[in-house]
């Protein structure tokens, strides 16, 4: 004859697939969109199409992660700070990031435009970014020595300000891997070669990582 449960197996197996349930239905939401904002540096500039570390960073995160992370590369080749303020809020709005990598500022420093000026438009822009509930990822620049060294080291104190003053997850310079090899760049001296591009993500992914994990720890206490 075939072999019933009994009422209290019967009992044990419903318990189980409530409580399967339950977690499946309060469990974080570990997903995430991640916007990086920055210039010819991100966007690939000299490069193959879709080789630049923002595509290396959605590669890496579909690795470790699969199908759980979008990344939007809305960066613009020759684009200030003051530009990028001026195009953020149109992006927070349509993409909602989670998380937003703000890698601005090295053409205003080509420029030789205010760091000041610099200062108050990268500040705007994290400040955006905080209340539309994003982690911010602040990638700070150098400069080279022959625009003098004031304006160099005021140039570079920003960032570090900006990072001091707002919780942000801070990238002091994206180039410093590879600042001191002229093989890493190509023939203009300021974008890497596409062999020196997955040294740009190393150089990033520690800050992209804590700014992950933030997002996961929120959304586990907003129940999301």
């Amino acid at each position: 004859m075939p072999s019933f449960p009994s009422l209290s197996q019967i009992r044990r197996l419903v318990t189980h697939t409530v409580l399967l349930a339950l977690v499946c239905v309060t469990s974080p939401v570990a997903a995430a969109t991640l916007l990086v904002f920055g210039d010819s540096l991100s966007a690939g500039y000299g490069l193959p199409p879709k080789s630049g570390w923002p595509h290396l960073l959605q590669d890496k995160l579909d690795t470790l992660e699969p199908g759980m992370h979008r990344v939007i590369d809305a960066s613009v080749s020759g684009e200030t700070s003051a530009g990028g303020a001026a195009r953020l809020p149109a992006l927070l709005e349509r993409h909602r990031p989670d998380v937003l990598v703000l890698a601005l500022g090295a053409n205003d420093g080509l420029r030789g435009l205010p760091p000041a000026a610099m200062e108050a438009n990268l500040e705007r822009m994290i400040r955006m970014a905080r209340q539309a509930g994003c982690e911010v990822v602040l990638v700070g620049m150098r400069l080279p020595p022959n625009l003098g060294p004031d304006y160099t080291a005021e140039f570079e104190a920003v960032y570090s300000r900006l990072a001091a003053r707002h919780p942000v997850h801070f990238v002091p310079f994206l180039l410093e891997a590879i600042a001191l090899d002229p093989d890493a760049f190509q023939e203009d001296g300021l974008h890497p070669v596409l062999e020196a591009v997955p040294k740009l993500l190393e150089t990033v992914w520690p800050a992209i990582a804590t700014a992950l994990e933030a997002v996961r720890k929120r959304s586990a206490t907003s129940g999301r």
